[in-house]
């Protein structure tokens, strides 16, 4: 029932259309006579623009209409997004009028990022500008894919049809290529009013519709309900005992009794109701574009910028490093090594300019080098945070995928999440070999594969992956055990112990295991990984032969066992945030095998574990001794 009250919300809501092009094409002519021309203007407005005109001894222009502030109409440009309520006979809109001067493209953007779709006004006389194909770059860009072209000023070239083909050529072509649906091209006259309500009969050539019907037309943009679940948490309210998650659902819907996911504290819990003010009948459900207000049933530390997910759909990308596409907007030219901060939703991040990439040239649409972004430049750059992002790619999820970069609370630049930067790599080919892994599993006897030991300090893991590994070593395998504390003294000795410095270790060791197992060496990874997230990070990153084993031993027996001393140590105060006693730790809840070492002794686990090996990594071709 909410969803299709969400549909029918979406029917009466004002259709919004960002009203675009270059400065001096006739952007605010168009939708002043559009008002005057449909009963939409207050009475007496046009009387009273005529008289300010007579006072000023200037000319009356539509554009007055709307250009409130003294200097544009001293100037003659539109300097900031002016809104509009319009009705014509099938539906309510809200116009968005953009300033098309090159110095004001920030407010262009500002105003673009809520419409829907877009009214591409060219001056026929001129043709297709610079800025033009930047307007037009930047809606691709805000994800606004519907476009209706207005070729307006044809007055200017007595409506001749040679003339507005042409210019509509160039125009239809470049819109093209960058993926944007044009509606309809069609030729006006918004000074005189030809062609915007009804035909006009001038230029009798063009048979197609005159530009409020093209509008009617434009279909609504579909809900978001079909994606995967996005949560952005703007705060957490108490009240008594209770305590509320609030946040807008930007995609996704949301049920009561959903196990959600909340990122980047990889935490999970169910929602147990949906709070209300007077409300007299209790909500079950809710939809993309409702904000919400739960409650779940564990204590968890969640707060803003947090991102809930539902636990069964695509996750979004957890990772240090992002290749954004970026519109700079500054005054001054971004150049690498910058820091800024990059806010996408509610999250809030320091990052690095790692590298500018590639500079779009927005005339050709191809690409050129440099060192640096100047004013109004489009890019893509890759950016490195300490903290972990959570997005989701712009063309998977635009609501998720988009953001702005941050320079002393002010905004320099909007950018969308093109790449995760760690995983894609840049400027790499991977070089493929002349060993195949099933000539590899043939030769050593066994499939290479990763045995991922994850527990508490203490759990036994170190003790029954050194066994394990000289078993199967004296019975022929190939095999290596891939110990945390070992890999910390070199290529993890950078890192220190915070939960990015530790995610950040999970993914390098997942790296080495990876390759050492695509070599068919079944490597034994004995890691705390006390983070369902960085246990999912390895495990995507080695791929199917990636086992999870949880050494399952309570923190009670672990501490009196102590093997290192480190819970002495921890207790005392002096090793912060120790897993188990100031760090937590998330038991994993499917783990490939369980070995309980706090009941079964350690050769009983060791034959589990052996015999899990043998079973997930069978012999092959070559004659191996059989294990006792």
């Amino acid at each position: 029932m909410l969803a299709n009250q969400n549909t029918q919300d979406l029917d009466i809501k004002p259709f919004p259309i960002v009203i675009v092009g270059h400065v001096d094409h006739g952007k605010s002519t168009l939708v002043g006579r559009l008002l005057h021309e449909t009963g939409s203007l207050p009475q007496g407005k046009v009387e009273e623009i005529k008289a300010i005109s007579d006072a000023r001894g200037a000319t009356f222009e539509w554009s007055f209409v709307l250009d409130a502030f003294q200097i544009e109409r001293d100037q003659g440009i539109t300097v900031d997004t002016t809104r509009i309520w319009f009705k014509s006979k099938s539906r309510d809109y809200v116009f968005i009028d953009a300033p098309g001067h090159k110095e004001f493209l920030k407010n262009m953007v500002t105003g673009a990022a809520s419409a829907d779709a877009a009214v591409l006004v060219v001056d026929v006389i001129e043709g297709v500008s610079e800025q033009t194909r930047r307007h037009a770059y930047l809606l691709q860009l805000l994800g606004i894919e519907r476009v209706a072209v207005v070729m307006n000023k044809m007055d200017g070239v007595n409506w001749n049809e040679e003339r507005f083909n042409e210019v509509a050529d160039e125009v239809r072509i470049y819109l093209d290529e960058l993926g944007l649906v044009i509606q309809q091209i069609v030729p006006i006259s918004a000074r005189d009013g030809d062609n915007l309500i009804a035909l006009s009969g001038k230029g009798p050539w063009y048979s197609g519709l005159p530009l409020v019907d093209v509008l009617d037309q434009l279909p609504r943009p579909s809900l978001p309900d079909d994606q995967a679940l996005r949560l952005p948490i703007q705060d957490i309210y108490r009240q008594g005992d209770k305590r509320y998650i609030v946040g807008r659902i930007e995609s996704g819907r949301l049920r009561i009794g959903d196990q959600l996911h909340f990122y980047p504290g990889d935490v999970s819990a169910r929602v147990v109701s949906f709070e209300g003010w007077n409300e007299t009948t209790p909500q079950i459900t809710a939809t993309s574009g409702q904000s919400v207000a739960i409650t779940i049933d564990e204590e968890l530390f969640i707060e803003r910028g947090h991102i809930a997910v539902s636990n069964t759909e695509t996750q979004p990308i957890r990772t240090h490093a992002l290749k954004l596409r970026l519109f700079w907007l500054a005054e001054r030219s971004l150049k690498a090594g910058e820091t800024l901060k990059l806010r996408i939703g509610l999250a809030q991040h320091d990052v690095c300019v790692e590298s500018i990439d590639r500079i779009i040239d927005v005339e050709t649409l191809g690409d050129n080098t440099g060192d640096h972004v100047a004013r109004n430049g489009i890019a893509e750059i890759t950016v490195r945070s300490r903290s972990r992002l959570v997005v989701d790619l712009y063309s998977d999820n635009p609501t998720t995928g988009r953001g702005v970069l941050i320079e002393d609370y002010r905004i320099v630049g909007g950018v969308v999440v093109v790449e995760d930067a760690i995983i894609s790599g840049r400027n790499l080919t991977p070089v493929t070999h002349s060993v195949s892994q099933g000539e590899r599993a043939a030769a050593n006897g066994h499939d290479g594969g990763v045995l991922w030991l994850t527990g508490l300090s203490g759990s036994g893991k170190s003790t029954l992956a050194i066994q394990l590994e000289r078993q199967l070593f004296d019975l022929g395998w190939q095999v290596f055990t891939l110990d945390g504390d070992n890999l910390r003294t070199g290529l993890g000795n950078d890192l220190g112990f915070d939960l990015d410095s530790r995610t950040e270790n999970i993914r390098r060791a997942s790296e080495v295991a990876k390759l050492m197992s695509e070599a068919g060496v079944v490597v034994i990874a004995t890691f705390i990984t006390p983070m369902k997230s960085d246990r999912e990070m390895a495990r995507s990153i080695i791929g199917h032969n990636f086992h999870e084993v949880f050494v399952d031993a309570g923190l009670e027996t672990c501490e009196k066992r102590d093997p290192k001393g480190l819970y002495a140590k921890a207790r005392a105060g002096e090793i912060p945030e120790f897993t188990g006693i100031s760090s937590p730790y998330q038991p994993p809840e499917n783990a490939d095998l369980v070995l309980d070492t706090a009941v079964n002794s350690v050769s009983k686990s060791l034959e589990e574990l052996r015999f899990f090996a043998r079973q997930v990594l069978p012999v092959g071709t070559r004659k191996l001794q059989r294990a006792s």
